[in-house]
């Protein structure tokens, strides 16, 4: 092999290395033409949008609409909504309404979702004090999700230290539980502030989903 064309070879073989020319076709030895396999593909972390919504409802006795009218709005704009509970696998709505359950509050992870709903009702009390139900409502906070909560749920993000300093609506028994946190409560139907929704009852179920899509930027 002439010096010339070692040379050229090893000139070629240095772009090839560093990564300019995945595209273009090396001359080998001989005068054969072959086209280098480029890189593989990979997704970035978080590059994927998530589409998934975490529903966080009482065993017995939620709320029917503030379930099951969110939830439609939001699937109908292509979002998977997942239902936690605690120690059930069917949830019963005080309206005669049934959710099937798809993992226990205690194994739900905020950041698999892209925002978190705490469903209102009667039987919403048992997490206003819930370990689990309070460090969800934390993490998905922290993390930068979306964090809905409607009727009397709100004290669950009270509780959890979330609402200080926000603007935040509630089903009126829990204003003053919503004041002595720091929230500065607004008697109206939906509020927000910043990626945090509350809503104050079955009458402003829709628009509760609605407001939750539009922060997820589906409107």
């Amino acid at each position: 092999m002439t010096n010339k064309k070692l040379m050229l070879l090893e000139l070629v073989g240095l772009f090839f290395l560093s990564g300019c020319l995945p595209r273009q076709k090396v001359v080998e030895e001989g005068g054969e033409e072959v086209s280098p396999s480029p890189p593989p593909l990979t997704v970035t972390e978080g590059q994927e949008e998530m589409k998934k919504i975490l529903f966080v409802v009482a065993p017995v006795d939620f709320r029917d609409e503030e379930y099951l009218k969110p939830k439609a709005v939001l699937e109908g704009a292509g979002y998977e909504i997942v239902t936690a509970s605690k120690g059930v696998r069917e949830a019963k709505g005080s309206l005669g309404a049934t959710a099937d359950v798809d993992l226990d509050v205690a194994q739900a992870q905020a950041a698999d979702y892209s925002a978190v709903v705490f469903v209102g009702g009667s039987g919403t009390t048992i997490y206003f004090s819930e370990k689990e139900a309070l460090r969800l409502a934390e993490e998905a906070n922290d993390q930068g999700k979306v964090v809905g909560a409607i009727c009397i749920a709100p004290s669950i993000l009270a509780n959890a230290g979330i609402l200080k300093g926000k603007k935040a609506t509630v089903y009126s028994s829990e204003a003053e539980n919503l004041k002595s946190k720091g929230a500065f409560y607004i008697n109206q139907p939906v509020v927000f502030d910043g990626k945090i929704v509350t809503a104050n009852g079955p009458g402003a179920a829709e628009e509760f989903g609605r407001k939750i899509l539009e922060i997820l930027g589906g409107s």
